[in-house]
């Protein structure tokens, strides 16, 4: 349990670092950390902190994309957590 407690901190970590390394890339129109990355992150358990880091410094939400996929992904990785869950009791 410590372990995962360590990883979703370290990860959240590097999802907020991300999107405002992106945000800050952006407003000197310089290269851009790809989407598949940000995407990556929050797949591997960063969605909460990138969605939450997002909103708070206004970085990609208009992009439908990063607004509805997010919210998507975190769904998906409650969905396994539960199955987990719910596995390991029975």
């Amino acid at each position: 349990m410590k372990f995962w407690a360590v990883y979703l901190i370290a990860i959240s970590i590097i999802a907020c670092t991300l999107t405002a390394a992106d945000k800050r890339l952006a407003k000197h129109k310089l290269w851009r950390i790809p989407e598949k990355w940000l995407f990556f992150i929050a797949a591997v358990g960063g969605s909460g902190a990138m969605y939450a880091a997002m909103l708070a410094i206004r970085h990609k939400t208009r992009h439908k994309r990063f607004m509805i996929g997010l919210p998507l992904i975190m769904v998906v990785q409650a969905a396994v957590v539960l199955l987990v869950k719910f596995s390991a009791q029975q």
